[in-house]
């Protein structure tokens, strides 16, 4: 399976010790960049010229990336496409205000232990 992470620099170097490509990003710009070359719809800062072959099966935004772009990230996740969107803390851990993956779950099937 194909991963890539899209974040700061230091979890980018930490995800290729491991063998995950990345995208380092610091703004929205940048996110919004990588973002649309890795769900294949183009190179945006080139004038959405599309890429081949670089899609992969999950794509890894840390919650800051996310923030930069929640309107594409809900769109792409409310299609039924690969990439599938994983959303991770970034190096300062949890922003204010986001649920984690445990929150989520225990919200969605009501069970709290």
């Amino acid at each position: 399976m194909q991963y890539w992470i899209i974040g700061e620099r230091e979890l980018v170097l930490g995800f290729a010790l491991v063998g995950v490509g990345g995208t380092v990003a610091s703004s929205r710009d940048e996110a919004l960049d990588a973002f649309y070359r890795m769900t294949g719809r183009g190179n945006q800062l080139a004038g959405g010229t599309p890429v081949e072959n670089q899609s992969p099966m999950v794509l890894i935004l840390t919650e800051e990336i996310a923030s930069y772009l929640e309107e594409e990230v809900r769109e792409w996740q409310m299609g039924d496409r690969l990439p599938l969107i994983v959303e991770i803390p970034g190096l300062r851990g949890h922003l204010a205000g986001r649920k984690s993956l445990t929150e989520s779950i225990r919200e969605a099937i009501g069970i709290h232990v």
